[in-house]
């Protein structure tokens, strides 16, 4: 059994392609949504989070000989995890790592290493500026920047109780929220940036499946700046960028446990 870990768009494409080819998996998944998509299409699936004790007893479980992690690029704890609870089981670690893109060198773009400096960029810009890195960082940016009276911070994040939850605690006003799922496209992302005035957007470095070159292509089109936080740097051991690698290193580990 793959003990296979979810939650994008990608990471479900990657299951199936898997267990097209024979392979038993079982999705692991943090939120009812993911799974409800992963179900329909056939994958069986558990849900909830897992500490490290509780990943190594569902290895232990499911009978795992394989861990593929294909979470989202920027859930570093659970890539911890999962990499500890392998080691733990003495079972093989892959990690999908979705293809980055490139925009260093793009005129009006700054990337930065962590939130926290994304937050001082947009101080010192001020402006109408739209966060669209997700809600578990925002209280990040609403220390710093809600309050300024030079400032408009726009919240743009995944409808979830948690997620409206946070911003009220934080103190965004409504008119400042944008609930909605993605992905959208250039033309729609124009349209929002013109419907807030954004002068300043803020993004991570998810990669094309996480929808940033339609953002960052809308936001320059309009001359709005732009500001990336570069991925963790995270040492994988096992690390793939495309799917048939992946399952060649599958079919590898799997012939090799026969």
């Amino acid at each position: 059994m793959i003990f296979f870990m979810a939650g994008t768009s990608d990471a479900r494409e990657l299951a199936l392609m898997l267990q097209a080819h024979g392979y038993p998996l079982v999705a692991s998944v943090v939120t009812g949504s993911a799974g409800t998509s992963l179900r329909e299409s056939g994958i069986d699936v558990r849900i909830g989070r897992l500490d490290q004790e509780a990943m190594t007893q569902a290895l232990a479980n499911y009978e795992a000989i394989l861990l593929v992690d294909a979470s989202h690029p920027y859930a570093q704890e659970a890539h911890r995890t999962a990499m500890a609870a392998a080691a733990a089981r003495g079972i093989t670690y892959l990690r999908f790592e979705r293809e980055s893109q490139h925009y260093a060198d793009f005129a009006g773009v700054t990337m930065v290493d962590s939130y926290e400096q994304a937050a001082e960029i947009a101080a010192q810009k001020q402006g109408s500026i739209m966060l669209t890195t997700g809600g578990k960082t925002l209280a990040i940016f609403a220390k710093r920047l809600l309050g300024d009276a030079n400032i408009r911070l726009v919240a743009r994040m995944l409808p979830r109780r948690d997620n409206m939850e946070k911003c009220e605690q934080l103190g965004f006003e409504q008119k400042n929220i944008i609930a909605i799922q993605g992905p959208f496209t250039r033309e729609f992302n124009e349209a929002l940036y013109r419907q807030f005035k954004t002068t300043l957007m803020i993004t991570k470095e998810s990669g094309q499946v996480g929808s940033v070159d339609e953002k960052v292509q809308a936001a320059l089109a309009l001359g709005i700046e732009v500001v990336i936080i570069r991925r963790p740097p995270l040492e994988y051991g096992h690390s793939y960028e495309t799917f048939a690698d992946v399952l060649c290193a599958v079919q590898a580990v799997w012939e090799g446990t026969r």
